[in-house]
């Protein structure tokens, strides 16, 4: 197996340990630390998309790693055309669950993103949520790094959200530094913010009380994740 298909074999099956019922609890939007995360995330985004030219209708954008569909969804919610949006997962089962809950003529590809049959600027936008955290392996990462650079048209951007610090109790992912970044997209203009409280300081803050989250989140250098938005000139 070349190393490319075992570190793709690898990240499914560290994806597969997740799937367990304590696990999916974890990230349930039920949970007070949860949803303000992702109410968080979806503010800064919509500024971000406000900012930009064009309206969203006319905008084509692809999701590397589109799991269940959730963000997708939510880019048909802003105003995005189903048939100017596409999704590649991983992952069999995501894919599946994917498929029953967007319209099917929202396009869906399952298998390797950096493969994926998107043809050179045709995308307006790439968007890509906690996915290179994933990849352990530098040539995986720059190989799909290189394909959504190629998707983008000039002056398109990749939306990027991620995390820039090692988890040391999970070894299943690692920070993707705004450093690594920058390597891996040496020809962007990147502007990016730090968000999201640190996931287990938020969970222990919010048995506290919910509003303790924004509380700790105001603290900048808490903040775990970076919001960045990689534009092609």
């Amino acid at each position: 197996m070349k190393p490319e298909q075992q570190e793709l074999a690898a990240i499914a099956e560290r994806y597969g340990r997740r799937s367990s019922a304590a696990i999916a609890d974890r990230y349930s939007l039920l949970r007070s630390e949860v949803w303000q995360m992702l109410h968080e995330r979806q503010r800064a985004l919509l500024r971000l998309l406000a900012k930009r030219s064009g309206r969203p209708a006319d905008w084509r954008l692809t999701e590397v790693g589109c799991g269940a569909g959730g963000n997708l969804l939510e880019m048909l919610r802003i105003g995005f055309l189903s048939t100017h949006l596409s999704g590649i997962e991983l992952l069999p089962e995501r894919y599946a669950q994917a498929r029953e809950l967007l319209p099917a003529s929202l396009a869906l590809t399952l298998g390797n993103a950096a493969d994926a049959d998107i043809a050179p600027g045709s995308q307006d936008l790439v968007l890509q949520s906690t996915v290179f955290s994933s990849i352990l392996s530098d040539e995986v990462q720059a190989a799909l790094a290189g394909s959504m650079w190629r998707w983008l048209k000039p002056g398109g951007a990749i939306l990027w959200y991620d995390f820039i610090v090692d988890n040391p109790r999970n070894p299943d992912v690692r920070g993707v530094p705004l450093g690594r970044v920058r390597e891996l997209f040496p020809g962007a203009r990147i502007k990016w913010q730090r968000v999201t409280l640190a996931p287990p300081l938020a969970r222990i803050v919010c048995r506290l009380h919910p509003s303790a989250y924004s509380l700790f989140n105001s603290i900048p250098w808490l903040r775990t994740h970076v919001l960045a938005v990689i534009e092609k000139p």
